[in-house]
């Protein structure tokens, strides 16, 4: 038998969020004013640290790609200091790496926190506004007063999500999460990555509910024993080749339970509504 939900974890991307608002409106915007952010605030200790995490990870990056641009960098402001090539690093160096990261959509922790930085002037000029699906404000509202507890698990940073959330296009919906959780937590594939949130929030795996629109994150989740629904916005979602039990109905076998809205779910059974 299936435990009653009380917590429901979400991401945001495909779930809560335009698809297209991420592609089209937020990477774009972080791609083309990251290099002045930088320019801007290259003394900031915190951006100095998010840079500083930049350059170790590029490092050890294997990707031929990443290695040439390392090369590349590698060849500016190299300065001696006695028998001591010390090197100096500047935004402009940097930023190369950077834009190849949010064009390949690689999810480095740091590269998303200095996006979060970028995206906060954006929103705090009006110049952003978070995109949610329309029935998404509603939904969150009756859940919260339902007394279900609500959390956020996504790739982009926890400061990038309640900058989405805090300015939606109905206002500040900030205060209806209880939790926020970003890949410092673990990668979205890993199975630990919800037991640690699970233990974040002090609740049992089985009573939390995870709605993703990515299969490879529902799968990780199942693994770890949380209940989960997969949104499907526009049914173009690829079917597993290999069919998996959903945890919300441990009876059933096949592919997981979809949606194409939050309003089709009645959490008590975790079933789609009927659309009359």
């Amino acid at each position: 038998m299936t435990e009653q939900i009380s917590h429901v974890l979400l991401d945001i991307e495909g779930t809560t969020c335009p698809l297209s608002f991420v592609s089209g409106t937020l990477f774009p915007y972080a791609a083309r004013e990251l290099g002045p952010y930088l320019e801007r605030h290259h003394q900031d200790e915190t951006v100095q640290m998010h840079c500083q995490a930049v350059i170790e990870a590029w490092q050890q990056d294997s990707d031929p790609q990443a290695r040439q641009l390392w090369s590349q960098a590698q060849k500016c402001n190299s300065v001696e200091v006695g028998a001591t090539t010390v090197r100096q690093w500047h935004g402009s160096e940097i930023e190369p790496y950077l834009q190849w990261l949010i064009a390949s959509d690689r999810k480095l922790t740091p590269l998303k926190e200095l996006q979060g930085m970028v995206w906060a002037e954006g929103y705090a000029r009006g110049e952003l506004v978070g995109d949610l699906f329309e029935e998404v404000p509603g939904v969150l509202q009756d859940w919260q007063h339902q007394g279900l507890v609500l959390g956020v698990y996504s790739s982009g940073s926890i400061a990038a999500q309640k900058l989405l959330y805090g300015h939606s296009q109905v206002g500040d919906l900030c205060p209806l999460f209880s939790y926020w959780f970003d890949t410092h937590s673990g990668g979205k594939h890993e199975i630990d990555s919800y037991k640690r949130i699970c233990a974040a929030m002090d609740v049992k795996p089985q009573q939390v509910l995870f709605i993703s629109d990515s299969v490879a994150e529902l799968r990780a989740a199942a693994a770890a024993e949380l209940q989960v629904v997969l949104s499907d916005r526009d049914n173009s979602v690829a079917p597993e080749q290999t069919p998996i039990p959903t945890h919300t109905t441990p009876a059933e076998t096949g592919s997981y339970r979809s949606i194409s809205s939050l309003n089709q779910l009645q959490l008590n059974s975790v079933q789609p509504r009927s659309h009359v």
